[in-house]
């Protein structure tokens, strides 16, 4: 009896495009929400009252991402390693794509009240667990798919879909800032952006729709059945490695958003930039 055919290996191309672009689409969904943070989400979300109050809420919105990041990597992390790689990313990618169009309509804090911000906050958890289950899924699909030898060079285009991604965001909002007056950028015009995921996604998943599964899932499920609790084994059998890893990105990240996020908002309030001028400086750094 004949067996069927394998299927055709997937073109390195559509490999790298693939983790890539994902990433990229990831990240700029995070960081529109960074930008915007930093711009317009305490006015528009908080009460009225005090305006530094309205910035470290704002603030605090934008860290409940960085608590729900690892809770998405050991979720889409668990059935990536149980189910695959592709169907997780899939899911992460619409998880997160569909939490940042859902900021463009949320209400405001004077349409509602405290409904507002809460559906911020909800917004904003499924972005942390989409990105978090993303990055890594991301980097999985890259290096495994990756020949002899070059795992490394593989693994970096993840990794450059964040720049992308933080670029991209930042010039949306200084498109938006050149072409609208503050009160319309302040009423309306903040929520183009966050829309624009939407069309992002949507080429994010035909790309990846197009995908298979890597040779590597594929050749240990035929060694051995996936770990019942993946998750587990990192605990107990490579502890420190993820430790380091975990306190190296915090340290870069803590740097990373200092330099971004925080200095966008004081830049603008308490220094006098304009928003085009200290988005247009941002965007010219994260090309360094």
């Amino acid at each position: 009896m004949l067996q069927p055919a394998p299927p055709p290996p997937v073109p390195a191309a559509r490999i790298l495009i693939a983790s890539f672009v994902g990433t990229a689409i990831e990240f700029y969904d995070f960081y529109v929400y960074a930008t915007a943070a930093a711009l317009v989400i305490g006015p528009i979300f908080f009460s009225a009252d005090d305006p530094s109050v309205q910035t470290l809420a704002a603030f605090a919105t934008f860290s409940i991402a960085f608590i729900a990041r690892p809770l998405g990597a050991a979720f889409f992390g668990h059935f990536g390693d149980r189910v695959g790689r592709k169907s997780t990313l899939v899911a992460s990618l619409l998880l997160m794509g569909g939490s940042t169009v859902g900021i463009a309509f949320l209400p405001t804090y004077a349409q509602v009240g405290w409904i507002a911000p809460a559906l911020l906050c909800l917004m904003r958890l499924g972005q942390g667990l989409g990105l978090g289950g993303e990055w890594g899924g991301a980097a999985l699909l890259a290096v495994e798919n990756a020949p002899p030898g070059r795992r490394a060079l593989y693994g970096i285009f993840p990794q450059l879909g964040a720049p992308v991604g933080f670029i991209t965001a930042n010039l949306g909002f200084l498109g938006l800032a050149l072409a609208l007056s503050p009160a319309d950028f302040q009423a309306w015009g903040w929520r183009i952006p966050f829309l624009a995921s939407a069309v992002l996604v949507g080429v994010g998943l035909y790309v990846r729709l197009k995908l298979t599964e890597t040779p590597v899932f594929k050749a240990a499920l035929e060694k051995a059945a996936p770990e019942k609790v993946p998750l587990a084994v990192i605990f107990t059998k490579y502890i420190r490695a993820t430790l380091l890893g975990t306190f190296a990105m915090v340290a870069c990240y803590a740097v990373f958003y200092l330099s971004t996020v925080f200095a966008l908002s004081y830049g603008v309030s308490k220094l006098g930039f304009t928003r085009p001028t200290f988005l247009l400086f941002e965007c010219v750094a994260v090309l360094f």
